[in-house]
């Protein structure tokens, strides 16, 4: 039998070693094969995989190793993160059509995109099913995100951005590719859980701390809630909402649902009644009973 031991990590390739495997011992290998391909493969560290049993106490395996995922262009960059979002971190598939209007572009332009992040392995497309973000292409997604939510806290906390201006800064920042640099940023900041828009900032592994919230739209009158995050982070409705005086950490208390149009009539930290919207409302992510 031809057995491969793994020696200087996934990235760094493998030394084989050859050796014959007992019979006794050929079912369990089997099964730990069987259940070890689909790791191998989901972290995309082999393009071919052949097993071939030429006798029965004999096994044969041939790998050829695959290059890591390859550096992704600015433009490749943004395209996936929109793929992670409208996915919902891969939960569902996205139509052509929906990451063409996300990213105000041609379809055509959108199609010829697709094919150079699935030559990546990045993410996956079946015609008239959509496109979807693979676990290679998550990974890559949340470095991207982890960096622009941290460039954001640190443009607001650190040089007194408002929240309304810092997102295109950070679109270009996030691009920076020096893992030293983000690691010392989070480090400066105190390692932020979320952004000034109240999103979870992923950690250095890509996880992310979800919290439970709600929109303030389904919350019923004289019930209170604390907000967490916006939905929308659009300067023009973090503008509005710092003109009626609701920022992340604002208390708020609904006192009456307009039955005509789904506004709210508010009460903010205990002071100022305000009427919002019901879109506005939709977009105010709170956690109940604070």
């Amino acid at each position: 039998m031809i057995l491969y031991e793994l020696r200087d990590g996934p990235l760094q390739g493998f030394r084989g070693r050859g050796a014959e495997l007992p019979a006794v011992l050929l079912a369990p290998f089997k099964i730990w094969l069987n259940n070890s391909l689909n790791y191998f493969l989901d972290q995309s560290k082999f393009i071919f995989l052949c097993v071939s049993f030429a006798e029965r106490s004999m096994v044969s395996l041939y790998f050829q190793i695959s290059n890591p995922v390859k550096m992704l262009s600015l433009v490749e960059e943004n395209y996936l993160k929109a793929i992670y979002h409208l996915s919902d971190a891969g939960k569902i598939a996205v139509s052509t059509n929906a990451l063409a209007d996300n990213m105000n572009n041609r379809a055509a332009s959108v199609t010829d995109m697709i094919k150079r992040l699935s030559l990546k392995g990045v993410i996956t497309y079946e015609k008239y099913h959509g496109v979807n973000i693979s676990d290679n292409g998550k990974r890559a997604a949340l470095k991207v995100i982890r960096k622009h939510r941290l460039w954001e806290t640190f443009l607001v906390d650190k040089l007194n951005f408002n929240w309304d201006e810092v997102h295109e800064v950070a679109e270009q920042l996030e691009h920076i590719q020096s893992p030293l640099l983000i690691e010392k940023l989070d480090s400066f900041l105190g390692h932020p859980a979320v952004d000034p828009h109240g999103h979870p900032i992923p950690d250095k592994d890509g996880k992310i701390q979800e919290v439970k919230q709600l929109p303030l739209s389904d919350m019923a009158a004289g019930r209170k809630g604390r907000v967490l995050s916006v939905g929308d982070g659009s300067p023009t409705f973090l503008q509005y909402l710092s003109k009626i005086g609701i920022q992340i950490g604002t208390a708020i208390k609904i006192l009456e649902r307009i039955e005509f149009d789904g506004s709210l009539e508010i009460l903010i930290d205990n002071k100022e009644r305000v009427f919002i919207s019901k879109q506005a409302s939709e977009n105010l992510l709170v956690k109940e009973g604070t």
